[in-house]
């Protein structure tokens, strides 16, 4: 048993040690064939980069090469500017030498023809002939010498303008619209004073010598502008700036009415909101007192035969019957009842009225704060060097005050006419309610004798 043990054990004791020499055999060979791969690559590697060297060498003395070919060449080349710009002064010499005082000459052309280009930079005739300005550039400039056909255009342009600006002239050319899209359209040139359109008056850009339409045409400017630019003969009325638009500009910046109105702000939108309702209760009951007047003058013409329609015969209606047999005072509590009844109707809206003459001038100094608070902040940011800044707090101001001032002056006196006409009619019902009452009791006398 035990020679069996030993006999196995032995046995794989030997298979052991032989897996252990043929792994190692293995891992040898594994070492063996990485080493002789990397010696390859790297032989690889080296070839390469010697070609590469040898390349890099050539391009280098290539571009060497180049360098100095390049080198030769821009020598040359200065070489011949210079001798280029000798000859350039050269020339300039011989040229003064042989303008001499005429240089002068072409210096006041080169003078004038500026001066005149500057000119015609504002004038109204440069959109009829913009084939003017390139050629005074040209002269402006003095690059070179003017030719006698060049001197000639000149004093051309001078004869033309001189006649152009006593002319009324039709001519079509592109024009800027208030949405600033270029369109082809008519224009009646009147001198050198105003350019007008279908669209209204028109003025000119400096800048790049274009037409343009007005945003904001002068009242009644459109209607005459195209009925004159319409008109083939005849005499028309039409606006003329002698200042070529700068007028223009002036009147068509001035508010209108509405501008005015906004410029008063909210305290404003109250004061127009009262005013209005001032001036419609006002009207409403100035109306109704002048047409009761009417009717109690008819009244009063025929008193014998009372009328429901008029305050004067519902209160004569009053004792409609036979009142001989009450008592006078009776008779003088339905009288002055009577009266009463009618009186609220002929004195209304009068409190109203007052109020709002009142409020009108309190809420035009609520609005001159306001707008003084304005213009002091503003003051305040930006400081007092420019007055536009501080305008709307000024006209804010005045405009709230004048508001203000505009209603509460008119409803005065429409009030106070009102209160003299309400209280001619009720002492008209006070009188004739004293006159029948009179004639009752003098009835009743003469009934009880």
């Amino acid at each position: 048993m035990r020679r069996l043990l030993l006999a196995t054990l032995l046995a794989a004791s030997c298979q052991v040690q032989a897996q252990a020499t043929s792994g190692m055999d293995a891992l040898l060979r594994d070492i063996t064939q990485s080493s002789q791969a990397s010696g390859k690559l790297n032989g690889e590697r080296e070839a390469r980069f010697l070609r590469n060297k040898n390349e890099q060498a050539a391009l280098l003395a290539k571009a060497e090469a180049d360098l100095g070919a390049a080198n030769t060449r821009v020598s040359a080349v200065k070489a011949r500017f210079a001798a280029r710009q000798q000859e350039v002064a050269q020339l300039k010499k011989q040229l003064a030498e042989q303008v001499g005082d005429t240089g002068q000459i072409y210096a006041g052309i080169a003078q004038s023809a500026g001066e005149f280009r500057g000119q015609l930079a504002h004038a109204l005739t440069t959109p009829q002939f913009p084939a003017r300005l390139p050629l005074l550039d040209k002269l402006a400039a003095a690059d070179e010498i003017p030719n006698i056909t060049e001197i000639e255009r000149l004093w051309f342009l001078y004869a033309q303008e001189a006649a152009e600006s006593g002319r009324i002239s039709r001519f079509r050319t592109t024009v800027r619209d208030v949405l600033g899209e270029k369109i082809q359209t008519d224009v009646v040139r009147i001198g050198q004073f105003s350019a007008l359109t279908a669209e209204g008056h028109l003025i000119l850009q400096p800048e790049t010598g274009e037409l343009s339409v007005l945003e904001r045409q002068p009242e009644d400017g459109i209607e005459l502008a195209k009925a004159f630019t319409e008109a083939t003969e005849g005499l028309h009325d039409v606006l003329v700036d002698p200042s070529r638009g700068d007028l223009l500009r002036l009147i068509a910046d001035r508010p209108t009415l509405a501008d005015r109105l906004h410029q008063g702000g909210e305290v404003g939108y109250v004061i127009i909101a009262i005013g209005v309702l001032g001036a419609v209760v006002a009207t409403w009951q100035f109306g109704f007192l002048v047409m009761v007047g009417r009717r109690v003058g008819h009244q009063l013409r025929d008193i014998t035969r009372p009328n429901h329609d008029n305050p004067l015969g519902r209160v004569l209606l009053s004792l409609k019957g036979d009142p001989t047999g009450q008592d006078p005072e009776v008779l003088e509590t339905r009288l002055s009842e009577a009266v009463l009844r009618e009186t609220p109707k002929l004195e209304r809206f009068q409190s109203l009225l007052r109020m709002i003459v009142a409020a009108g001038p309190l809420l035009g100094l609520l609005g001159t704060v306001v707008g003084m608070i304005i213009t002091f902040q503003v003051i305040t940011e930006a400081g007092a060097s420019d007055p536009k800044l501080m305008a709307e707090g000024i006209s804010r101001a005045m405009i709230a005050t004048a508001l203000g001032l505009m209603i509460a002056i008119p409803l005065l006196f429409v009030n106070t006419f009102i209160t003299a006409r309400s209280r001619t009619l009720i002492q008209v019902l006070d009188e004739q309610a004293a006159g029948l009452l009179a004639r009752q009791l003098e009835a009743m006398g003469k009934s009880s004798a």
